[in-house]
Formats: structure tokens, sequence, C-alpha cells
């Protein structure tokens, strides 16, 4: 008897479909999928968010020089003529970042490794291309979720029971992050 349900798929397609699934459970906080489907997800959303909980602390701020471009009115780089060629004028900012410590850019690494890189697009859908922009789902999960389940042992998801399915009457599921 196996660990896991094997789902009716072979390995990669099941693998694939569930992290599908946990990614836009973390994305959405909340999904409708199937019971057995749910039960699977669960078992791997509440270890990425066990993990983000651990090591949501564990960095510290650094303050770096960072060269940013000098814009015009409308966006553009302002470029100066040196020697016959243009050279964009930048200006040196001070930033604060986060460095994460070895423990939690393991976290981050492994986090990034079960979930599929996610793009938010624009509501309107013009400018899809230009406006798109890539979502950080391990930024995602150490600063959205892991701070809100830092008081909880466990028990991350509900899943609350929508009915059988029309077609193959197969139970569904709404599961959602609590």
């Amino acid at each position: 008897m196996p660990g896991y349900r094997k789902l009716g798929r072979t390995s990669s397609q099941r693998k694939a479909m569930l992290r599908s699934l946990a990614t836009q459970l973390i994305y959405h906080g909340k999904i409708q999928t199937t019971e057995t489907r749910a039960k699977e997800v669960r078992r791997i959303a509440e270890k990425l968010i066990t993990l983000a909980v651990k090591e949501k602390d564990n960095f510290t701020t650094v303050t770096v020089t960072a060269k940013v471009p000098q814009k015009d009115r409308d966006g553009k780089r302002i470029k100066n003529e040196v020697n016959g060629r243009k050279i964009t004028v930048y200006n040196e900012v001070e930033k604060e970042i986060k460095k994460d410590e070895p423990s939690r850019l393991a976290a981050r690494r492994k986090i990034l490794s079960v979930l599929y890189p996610v793009t938010k697009t624009p509501e309107d859908k013009r400018r899809m291309r230009s406006e798109s922009k890539a979502v950080d789902m391990a930024g995602l999960m150490f600063d959205k979720w892991a701070p809100r389940y830092a008081d909880r042992n466990g028990g991350y998801t509900r899943m609350i029971k929508m009915g059988p399915r029309r077609g193959d009457a197969a139970e569904m599921v709404l599961l959602e992050l609590v």
C-alpha cells in the first residue's frame, strides 16, 4: 500500500497536477477540486507553509548602494553624449534589502522547487506584455502566509464539501487556507 494516492495518472502527470494545484492554492488562497486531489494537495501545502513559518524571521537587513537610471517625465532614461556615444545617467541610491540566512535560503529554494512560477496580468487585459509581472511565490509565502500562521501549530487548510460533480459524481470540495 503506497503512502500517497496515485490519482489514475503517471508519476510525472500526477506531480505536475499536484504542483499546479498547490501553486494555485498558495496564490489565490482557495481552489475547488475533487476530494482525493484536495487531500494530496493539502499534504504539500501544509509542509510548505510549515517551512515558511519556521524560517519567516531568519534574515538580516543590509543597506546597499544601487545605481538607478535617471528618467524624464515620460519614464524614458536620460542619456548624455560622451565621446560620440550615448551613455545613461545614473543616480546612486541606498536601499535596505533582506539578506536570507542559509537555512532560509534553502527553504526558499525548496518552496520554489515545488511551486510553479506565476505571472500577474493586468485586469483590463491591455498591454499584457508590458504590464505583466512575475510573482515571487517564496516571498509571498514568507511575507503573507507565514506571519498569518506564526502562532498556529499545523492545520492551515480547510476542506468544505460542495457536493457531487455533475457528470461523474466525484465529490467536490473547496480547499482553502484558514
